[in-house]
């Protein structure tokens, strides 16, 4: 399906010179000379590469059909992370390359999202927000609290975070897992 550059809007997939890409943000520009144009920035759903881009106001392009399936996370095969259908019980295995940024938030038996485009998985959605313990971190020490400080903790799944002094070995915590940030015990 054809679509225009005033079609253009935050989420939308395109394909563009045999690459599909997702648009992160876009502005129309018209200058007092000259016609109008679009100013885009663009991420590669298959390598993860972020890319600005000029398109003529009006130009055409191949909306790109992406289906997300919500999976189960089931575990670790060698280089690889076994998934299940939540329907109909299929299980398809994802190279770890693919999914690098999101390793660090993944889980056995988390739901996810499996991102596709046709038969080819270009990666997976975890949730905004992960619950995860902590395994190592220096132990908060009494009057330490009141700068608002923090020190960094180590997590089950090897993610290393910049938390409060307050935080033992053992909590639970919520982490922001679109930036990696601390955002409060769970």
């Amino acid at each position: 399906m054809a679509i225009s550059t005033a079609d253009f809007k935050n989420g939308l997939t395109i394909e563009v010179d045999h690459a599909i890409w997702r648009i992160i943000e876009f502005q129309h520009v018209k200058p007092g000379k000259g016609g109008a144009f679009v100013r885009s920035k663009l991420k590669n759903l298959r390598t993860g590469a972020v890319q600005e881009k000029t398109f003529r106001a009006g130009a055409k392009m191949e909306r790109a059909d992406i289906q997300t399936r919500s999976m189960q996370y089931l575990y670790e095969d060698g280089s690889n992370r076994v998934f299940m259908d939540t329907d109909n019980f299929e299980q398809i295995e994802v190279p770890d390359d693919q999914i690098k940024a999101q390793l660090p938030y993944l889980q056995e038996n988390m739901n996810v999202d499996l991102v596709q485009y046709g038969s080819e998985v270009l990666g997976i959605e975890v949730p905004n927000t992960v619950v995860l313990e902590v395994v190592a971190t220096e132990p908060g020490i009494k009057g330490n609290t009141a700068s608002g400080g923090s020190k960094p903790a180590t997590m089950n799944t090897g993610l290393v975070v910049q938390v409060p002094f307050f935080v033992n070995e053992g909590d639970k915590l919520s982490i922001n897992s679109t930036d990696g940030t601390y955002i409060s015990r769970a």
